[in-house]
Formats: structure tokens, C-alpha cells, sequence
């Protein structure tokens, strides 16, 4: 009985990591690959008011409230300055993602890096950071020739405007483009409405954890039961073979 609980524990393992290796993983970077949480986020939403305040002529209080509230209505701050304000996209994304220093501000596990570095399959960066802020994180963290692709703010562009996630037709866009089912795809995200959206065009979802509660979109969120849109949900990058 022993040898055949090891040899059916082994079939399973072998089948988790067969299913695994077929897998195209999309990944989300802040509090998904890195804890943005801990440094970066408060540095960025510090550069983001402040780029209200100049560019937009209000005071601190208005500047942050406008922050929040197109990030609440559009999925991205920036959405809402384009479509309200004329605000240029190359514009605001150079001086609210500049951050001098930022590389001492990233912080993750090493377990999670390990992890992900030998998790087989395919692997696309998919965020909505612009990419030159996308690559600076990879490289502090040591995983800059880890993802196939970096797809950035700036790539996820539809019919001449910008469609950032939640976007489900920029999903299908970019399953396409990569020549992939989304069957075949494994987002993983800390934001539900991201995976909400990627549950829509028949991607797999994961809901990171790890950093959830601390600060960003999903911060105080606390479910009993996994939303169903969500596949699974993980504390670690550790758990995606599992």
C-alpha cells in the first residue's frame, strides 16, 4: 500500500509538472513578482500627486483624490489624466516612474525568486507599469533574462488608444498576437479584476497573496472562499507547481 500511495504521489507530481512545463505564465510585477508594497508604491504615489499638482494646477488633497478616483474608475491613474486632463502618456510616465533609487526600494523573497527561475514553461511579463520602470525591478531583482517578453503600459495599445488591464479585448489582443490559446495561459496577479477579465477570455488564474492587505488595490481584502474566477490562490511562488 505504501509503494502505490509513493508511486500515485509521484504520477501526480509528474503530471503537475508536465501540465506545468505546456503552461504560458503571465506574470504581474508589483506585489506579484516583488513586494511593491514594502517602498515603491508609497514613492510612486508620492511622484503621481505630485505630477497632479504641477501639470493640473490643484492642491495636494484634490491631486490625491483625483489619483484615487480614476484609478477606481479606469484601472489606471493615468487612463483617467488622458481622457479628463490631455495629460501625454510618454509625458507622465517619465517623471512618475523615474524614482532615483528605485533599485534600493525593491524587495522580495528568495525562496519566490527560486522558485519562479525554475518554474518550466514559458514566462511574458504582462503590467501595466511602463516598461523601462518594469525592467529596472527585474534587474535589481536578478531575473532581467528571465521573461520571453516585457509587455508594459505602453505596448497594451488597441485602435489608437491605450487599454491596460483589465481590458479583455487587450488580453485577447495579446493571446493572439503571441500565437496562444488562452487555455493555455496562467495569469498571475494580486488584482481580481485582472484576473476577473483573464477568467473572461479563458485564461487560468492565480491570486498571489503574499502581499495582499498591506497597501494598493486589494489592500484590507480578506475572502473565506476563493472568488470563482480564481483557480487558485497562493501565498508563494513556490506553490505554482503544486
Amino acid at each position: 500500500m505504501a509503494g502505490s500511495s509513493g508511486a500515485a504521489r509521484e504520477n501526480q507530481l509528474g503530471s503537475a509538472s508536465t501540465r506545468a512545463s505546456r503552461t504560458v505564465w503571465f506574470f504581474d510585477l508589483d506585489n506579484t513578482v516583488h513586494n511593491a508594497s514594502h517602498h515603491v508604491f508609497g514613492a510612486l504615489n508620492v511622484a503621481m500627486t505630485d505630477y497632479i499638482v504641477r501639470h493640473l494646477g490643484v492642491d495636494r488633497p484634490e491631486a490625491d483624490r483625483l489619483r484615487g478616483l480614476y484609478w477606481a474608475r479606469y484601472g489606471a491613474t493615468l487612463l483617467g489624466l488622458v481622457r479628463h486632463h490631455g495629460v501625454r502618456v510618454d509625458h507622465f510616465l517619465q517623471e512618475t516612474h523615474s524614482l532615483p533609487g528605485l533599485e534600493a526600494l525593491v524587495h522580495s523573497h528568495a525562496h519566490d525568486l527560486a522558485a519562479l527561475r525554475r518554474l518550466p514553461g514559458r514566462k511574458i511579463l504582462l503590467t501595466n507599469a511602463p516598461e523601462v520602470y518594469a525592467r529596472r525591478v527585474l534587474k535589481a531583482l536578478g531575473l532581467q533574462r528571465l521573461f520571453e517578453r516585457v509587455i508594459g503600459f505602453e505596448s497594451m495599445r488597441m485602435f489608437g488608444q491605450h487599454r491596460p488591464k483589465p481590458d479583455t479585448r487587450m488580453l485577447r489582443w495579446v493571446c493572439a498576437r503571441q500565437r496562444l490559446a488562452p487555455g493555455r495561459c496562467e495569469l498571475v496577479e494580486d488584482t481580481l479584476v485582472h484576473q476577473k477579465a483573464a477568467r473572461a477570455v479563458g485564461m487560468r488564474t492565480v491570486w498571489m497573496q503574499r502581499w495582499v492587505g498591506q497597501h494598493g488595490p486589494e489592500a484590507g481584502v480578506r475572502l473565506r472562499r476563493r472568488p470563482v474566477y480564481v483557480d487558485r490562490r497562493v501565498a508563494g511562488l513556490a506553490s505554482l507547481m503544486r
